[in-house]
């Protein structure tokens, strides 16, 4: 079976390609991914994929479109929403890819992470799948995530903070600020009461 591998990052792809090699597949690696911003992420993400690809013998085909304006305008409407248009995207473009090549399959390294919205990512495959009349291999790679981020560390792959889109970095941004804030507040009341017992 061919399959192309629609791949986020080179951490994520670390423990779905291993995987997936021990079943007996080989996949080919695609890099679409309209959603990474600012331009020195996506370089960052893509350069180190592409070096990764090399080390371990993977195919990889690169759709280079650094994505920004039809990406923010696919998401104005309703950026708190952003996440299924950001699955649709990506999906539909990995099945019509695979489609066009001649893949009989399609999966994607998404479904590694524990930080996606897994059912919403699958539906989006599966739509992509019927419009484009090539199959999706699901596959809940979430249990090897651990895994595939300690050997991403161990191999000095680049490994980043936020899912990708800038949306993401402001709300990685907000939940900090949000921690130190509880984290002040808490000791603020632990000192009163210290004073208040003395």
């Amino acid at each position: 079976m061919s399959l192309l591998l629609h791949i986020c990052c080179a951490p994520c792809s670390v423990a779905c390609i291993g995987e997936l090699r021990q079943e007996g597949l080989e996949p080919v690696g695609y890099w679409f991914n309209p959603n990474i911003h600012p331009y020195t992420e996506y370089r960052m993400r893509r350069n180190t994929l592409q070096d990764y690809a090399k080390s371990i013998g993977l195919k990889l085909e690169l759709n280079d479109d650094y994505g920004l304006r039809p990406f923010v305008q696919a998401v104005a409407a309703d950026i708190d929403h952003r996440c299924g248009v950001c699955y649709t995207m990506r999906m539909r473009e990995a099945a019509r890819y695979a489609a066009e090549q001649g893949f009989d399959s399609f999966s994607s390294t998404l479904f590694i992470s524990p930080y996606q919205t897994h059912e919403l990512l699958k539906k989006a495959a599966e739509d992509a799948a019927r419009e484009f009349g090539v199959d999706f291999l699901y596959r809940d790679f979430r249990p090897f995530f651990r895994q595939g981020q300690d050997e991403a560390r161990a191999l000095g792959l680049y490994m980043q903070k936020y899912c990708g889109c800038i949306f993401s970095e402001e709300d990685r941004y907000l939940a900090a600020k949000r921690r130190k804030k509880a984290q002040r507040e808490a000791a603020a009341a632990a000192a009163a009461v210290t004073v208040r017992q003395t």
